[in-house]
């Protein structure tokens, strides 16, 4: 594996994320914003964030698999979710924990960041996946 991933002393503990990976491969892997829709456009989980979460996490498996990488190559995610609230945390995290063994993405998580948008490119997309990756 080309990623370790860890959490110093002196940053806020616990977060369902580590808060620095190191990569020390030659590869980089990008994968695309990933949402909750099947190959052919069919809208999957509508109106459902834990759904769409699961969903756009199995897409980014995809892509990065495409690729001959897995989560445990990835450096790094960034989740947009339209319309954040703080209360979400619980729904948005459900989603995780929902595919997490499923696709090999290990808690906690990579180095992650949730950004709050207003919408994304349709008004059914709740969430948007990105993921960036390294290999040797």
């Amino acid at each position: 594996m080309a990623v370790k991933y860890f959490t110093p002393e002196g940053l806020l503990q616990p977060t369902p994320y580590h808060h620095v990976a190191v990569g020390t491969g030659t590869t980089h892997v990008h994968v695309s914003g990933q949402v909750a829709r099947r190959a052919d456009g069919t809208p999957v989980a509508p109106g459902d964030l834990a759904g769409q979460v699961a969903e756009a996490l199995r897409n980014t498996a995809v892509g990065l698999a495409g690729a001959g990488a897995s989560f445990a190559d990835v450096l790094r995610l960034t989740f947009y979710v339209t319309r954040w609230s703080p209360e979400k945390i619980g729904d948005f995290m459900a989603g995780v924990e929902a595919v997490a063994e499923e696709i090999g993405l290990r808690l906690p998580m990579p180095p992650a960041s949730l950004i709050g948008v207003d919408h994304l490119f349709e008004p059914d997309v709740l969430v948007e996946v990105e993921a960036t990756a390294l290999l040797d």
